[in-house]
């Protein structure tokens, strides 16, 4: 895994392609593109054979640049670093940074990549992938990018920060139909890593998602709590619900979720000064729960008389 920092000093992991995967998707893209391209020269070809042979090299020369490097540039920088064969593969075409590609590195790409994939038939393309630690050619050494993959194993499953107790059942109402599985996501990774963040960082990113959730919701936040106790909270009741469909009414409160209740075994503990015991401060908004009424003592409770036992004995007449 590629660890990449943004500009918020988050680290993004990444998964590179490797060599198979990046072969198989470069195949596809060549197949399709010298398919247009015969096509294309066969169709044009035969309507200015009437030129002389300068013109039509001219024109040869014209077709294979525009169709076996202007349209894998322009297809690349449209769809923000996807092709047929990495749309089929499950890969995407990023920057170092993390962020999407534009055209000035595509067309870094797409030019060094005539060199070291068609004219040198892939040998030096896969060189310097096996080479690298992260499987780039010289085309993204070049242009600043790495090839990435999409379709990873789902970590759904992966254990997230309890939400607090007392935020238990505050968000039952809330229509969380519209909001995209993209921001799910999104908190599911910051929920993760909050305590790896600088404190300021991490309040600017729940703060910001939040906004997202609330947005989405069309119910705002309630008032004093915490912006990433809401995240917490809203998640947890998201996973409920999804456990209340797959399982059933009793699903909910099975203690190996994600989320467990604060009844179970494997739920959260309140910590004194409203701070649980998976080190995240959740800060409550109204005061500590009331104390449970006092059971009174056995002696105390109001005794009832026993009924006399019957002896079997019946007097004479």
């Amino acid at each position: 895994m590629s660890e990449l920092v943004t500009g918020d000093a988050v680290v993004l992991g990444l998964r590179p392609a490797r060599l198979p995967t990046r072969a198989l998707a470069v195949f596809i893209d060549l197949v399709l593109a010298w398919a247009v391209y015969l096509a294309v020269s066969m169709a044009l070809l035969t309507a200015v054979s009437s030129l002389d042979d300068a013109a039509l090299a001219a024109v040869q020369v014209a077709l294979f640049l525009l169709v076996l490097v202007g349209v894998p540039v322009a297809v690349e920088t449209l769809s923000r670093g996807k092709s047929a064969g990495k749309l089929l593969c499950g890969l995407r075409v990023l920057r170092e940074d993390g962020g999407p590609v534009r055209f000035r590195h595509a067309l870094v790409r797409g030019a060094i990549g005539v060199i070291e994939i068609q004219i040198f038939f892939g040998v030096v393309a896969c060189a310097a992938s096996l080479v690298s630690a992260r499987g780039r050619r010289l085309g993204d050494v070049f242009a600043g990018t790495l090839v990435v993959r999409e379709r990873v194993p789902d970590a759904s499953g992966a254990p997230a920060p309890p939400p607090p107790a007392w935020l238990a059942g505050s968000f039952g109402e809330l229509d969380l139909s519209r909001v995209p599985g993209g921001l799910w996501l999104a908190v599911r990774q910051y929920l993760m890593r909050a305590g790896q963040l600088d404190e300021a960082v991490s309040r600017s990113m729940a703060e910001q998602l939040a906004s997202d959730l609330v947005s989405c919701t069309g119910v705002p936040a309630p008032y004093g709590v915490p912006a990433a106790a809401y995240l917490a909270g809203v998640v947890a009741e998201r996973q409920a619900r999804e456990a209340q469909r797959t399982f059933g009414p009793h699903g909910v409160a099975s203690p190996s979720g994600p989320f467990p209740s604060a009844a179970s075994p494997g739920g959260p503990t309140a910590a004194p000064g409203g701070q649980q015991s998976g080190g995240h401060p959740w800060v409550p908004v109204s005061g500590p729960p009331a104390a449970a009424q006092p059971v009174p003592p056995v002696e105390a409770q109001e005794r009832v008389p026993e009924a006399p036992r019957s002896t079997g004995f019946v007097p004479p007449s």
